[in-house]
């Protein structure tokens, strides 16, 4: 059974969601390096043709070309033994460009409210999608 996915059109809903969760984890991918960031996902706004993610110089920054996202998967796999939770945003070919975590505490616990959020967006796709539909 193939996991559903967000398509292209559902990326800015999502990404205004996610501003909205105050503390995550963004991996972003890049020439076989790994860059990561912890802390509020910024809220954005489009101009000069990218969606452009605006922390007001206190913390992560930067500009999206939606256009080479395709689609955005569910991974819920555990990471080095621990459960977690990541909207992963994918190109044309199914590669990751970056990923979006849920957020932990200061003890390594995953933050509820998140796994809660994650979770209903990935049981709203799978019902929507179980009898052929689009969401």
């Amino acid at each position: 059974m193939t996991t559903p996915a967000l398509p292209s059109d559902q990326v800015e809903p999502l990404l205004k969601a996610l501003s909205q969760w105050h503390y995550c984890t963004v991996i972003v991918l890049h020439g076989g390096c790994v860059f990561e960031f912890k802390g509020p996902f910024p809220a954005g706004s489009f101009s000069h043709g990218y969606y452009n993610l605006n922390s007001h110089g206190k913390g992560f920054e930067g500009h999206l070309n939606l256009a080479t996202i395709k689609q955005v998967s569910f991974q819920d796999k555990p990471h080095r033994g621990k459960e977690s939770y990541a909207f992963v945003f994918e190109d044309e070919q199914g590669a990751a460009i970056f990923k979006v975590f849920v957020g932990r505490d200061t003890d390594g616990k995953l933050l509820d409210n998140q796994v809660e959020q994650f979770k209903a967006i990935q049981q709203h796709l799978r019902v929507n999608n179980s009898d052929g539909t689009e969401s």
